[in-house]
C-alpha cells in the first residue's frame, strides 16, 4: 500500500497513481495520472495479447496460400501435403499440456518470449525449405513455439482479468488470431506475386522476433506489480492465485474433470483445420479460381470468425451475468453454435454456386467462431491455480484434431476426387460435438486433491 504524502504545495492533492509513485518503489512508467491516459494497463496488455493471437495465425495459415506453389516446385500429392499440415500438429497436441505448467513454472512472461522466439524463428526458416523433409522440419518447429502458448497466455489473463471477463477477453484475443487468419490471404497473396512464396514466410517470421521485444519491455506476470496499474484497476482484478511453482500439481485429477471439454474442444478443432488447411485449395479446386480469387474469399471466410470471436464471448459472458446459469451461457451456447455451424457447412455441400458457397462458409465460420471464447472461458470458470494446465488439456483436442482431420482430407480427396465429402463428415462432427457439451459442467470449481503444503512441484 502507498503511504499517505503530505506536501505545503497549495494545489489540491492528487490521489497517487501508479503511473506518478510506483507502490513497490520502482520508477513511475509516465509523469501523468491515471486519468489522464487514453489506455489502461490492462487494455494494452489486452492489445498485446491479441497482436501475438493475431500474429501466430498468420504464421499457421499462411502455408494454405502457398501450398499450391510448394506442390508444384516440390511435386508433392494432397496427402504429402496434408502430411506437411499436420506436422505443425504433433508438438502443438503435447504443447499444450506443457504451457500452463510452464507458466506455473516459469510465468507467462518468460514462456511466451521463449515461445514466440520459436515461432518467429521457425517461420523465417520456412522460407528456406528445400522439399518435403524440411518443410515437415520447419512445421514442427512452429508448432513446437506455438504449442504452449495460448495455455501460457490464459495464465496471463486469468491474473489480469475479473472472472466476469473471462470470456470477453478470450474471445477478443481469438478474434484477433482469426483477423490473422482474415488477413492472411490478402497479404500473403501479395508477398507471393511480389517476392515469391519464400519472402511471405521471412515477412511473417520478422513479425514474430518485434513481438518479443514489445513483450519483454511491458508486461510483468503479476499486475500488481506493474508500475502503471492504479488502485481501482486493481480491485477489479481477481484474487490472486494461492499455489506456488513448488505446489503439486493435481494433473490425473484436473485431466478427468477436464476431459469431457476436451472431447468437444476436438470436434470444434476438427472443424476448424478444414478451413485453416484447406479453404483456399477448396475455391482453387473446387471453385476453379486462381490464387487471387480464392485469397479475396478466403479473406471474407476467415473475416467471419473475426466477428464470431468477439461476439461469442461478449455473448457469452452476457448470458451467465443474465442468468447466473454458466451451463446455459456455456454449454447451451456453444450446442447452438456447433449445430448452426454444421447446418451451414451442409448448405455448402449441396450447392455449385460460387457466390452461395462463400456465404455459407462465412457463415459457418462465424458460427463456429462463436464458440472459442466460452470453450476457452470454461477452464478459467473451473479453476484459477491450474487455469493454464486446465485450457491445455482442453486445447489438447484440438491439437489432436490438427494432427486428423488435414491427413483424413487430404486421403479423402486424393482417394475420392470429390471435395464435399470431407465436408459432410465435418457436419457429422459437429453434431458430435453438440450432444457432448451436455456433459461440461463449468458451474462447479475443480478442488485441488493435495494440499497446497505436500508433495514437491513435480507433475
Amino acid at each position: 500500500m502507498q503511504e499517505d504524502r503530505k506536501s505545503n504545495d497549495p494545489r489540491p492533492e492528487q490521489v497517487p497513481t501508479a503511473l506518478t509513485e510506483n507502490r513497490n518503489g520502482q520508477a513511475p512508467l509516465a509523469g501523468v495520472s491515471a486519468g489522464r491516459r487514453l489506455l489502461s494497463v490492462p487494455m494494452v496488455v489486452s492489445a498485446i495479447l491479441c497482436s501475438m493471437y493475431f500474429i501466430m495465425y498468420l504464421d499457421r495459415v499462411n502455408i494454405s496460400l502457398t501450398a499450391k506453389e510448394m506442390m508444384r516446385e516440390f511435386s508433392l500429392s494432397n496427402t504429402e501435403i496434408g502430411v506437411a499440415f499436420s506436422a505443425f500438429a504433433w508438438p502443438y497436441l503435447f504443447g499444450q499440456l506443457a504451457g500452463g505448467w510452464l507458466a506455473k513454472q516459469w510465468g507467462a512472461k518468460a514462456t511466451l518470449t521463449v515461445c514466440c522466439l520459436i515461432v518467429g524463428l521457425s517461420t523465417v526458416y520456412t522460407g528456406f525449405v528445400a522439399g518435403l523433409i524440411s518443410l515437415f522440419a520447419a512445421r514442427l518447429a512452429l508448432g513446437i513455439g506455438e504449442g504452449p502458448s495460448f495455455s501460457a497466455a490464459t495464465t496471463a489473463m486469468r491474473n489480469w482479468f475479473p472472472e466476469k471477463r473471462f470470456g470477453f477477453i478470450q474471445g477478443i484475443t481469438h478474434s484477433a488470431s482469426r483477423l490473422g487468419g482474415a488477413v492472411a490471404p490478402p497479404l500473403v497473396a501479395w508477398l507471393v506475386v511480389a517476392g515469391g512464396w519464400r519472402v511471405s514466410f521471412m515477412a511473417c517470421g520478422l513479425m514474430s522476433l518485434f513481438w518479443v521485444g514489445l513483450w519483454c519491455f511491458y508486461f510483468t506476470d503479476d499486475p500488481r506489480k506493474h508500475a502503471g496499474m492504479t488502485q481501482k484497476e486493481l480491485e477489479a482484478l481477481p484474487a490472486a492465485c494461492t499455489t506456488t511453482r513448488h505446489s503439486r500439481t493435481p494433473f490425473w485429477a484436473l485431466a478427468k474433470r477436464i476431459g469431457t471439454v476436451t472431447a468437444v474442444d476436438f470436434c470444434y478443432g476438427w472443424t476448424l483445420w478444414v478451413f485453416i488447411s484447406w479453404i483456399p485449395l477448396y475455391f482453387q479446386n473446387k471453385c476453379h479460381l486462381d490464387l487471387k480469387s480464392s485469397a479475396l474469399l478466403s479473406c471474407f471466410t476467415f473475416g467471419a470468425g473475426v466477428v464470431g470471436d468477439t461476439l461469442g464471448g461478449l455473448t457469452s459472458d452476457w448470458l451467465w451475468v443474465r442468468t447466473g446459469n454458466k451451463r446455459i451461457a456455456r454449454n447451451l451456447f456453444i450446442a447452438f453454435a456447433l449445430v448452426a455451424a454444421g447446418l451451414m457447412l451442409w448448405c455448402t455441400v449441396v450447392t455449385t454456386n460460387v457466390t452461395l458457397i462463400t456465404i455459407f462458409l462465412g457463415l459457418a465460420f462465424f458460427f463456429l467462431e462463436l464458440i472459442v471464447g466460452t470453450i476457452w472461458a470454461i477452464p478459467m470458470d473451473i479453476s484459477c491455480e491450474f487455469a493454464g494446465l486446465a485450457s491445455g488439456m482442453m486445447n489438447f483436442g484440438f491439437g489432436l484434431a490438427g494432427i486428423v482431420s488435414p491427413i483424413v482430407f487430404g486421403v479423402i480427396i486424393d482417394k475420392t476426387h470429390n471435395w464435399d465429402i470431407p465436408f459432410a463428415c465435418t457436419v457429422g462432427i459437429c453434431l458430435v460435438g453438440a450432444g457432448l457439451t451436455y456433459f461440461m459442467r463449468p458451474d462447479i470449481p475443480f478442488i485441488n486433491p493435495y494440499e497446497e503444503t505436500s508433495g514437491s512441484g513435480e507433475l
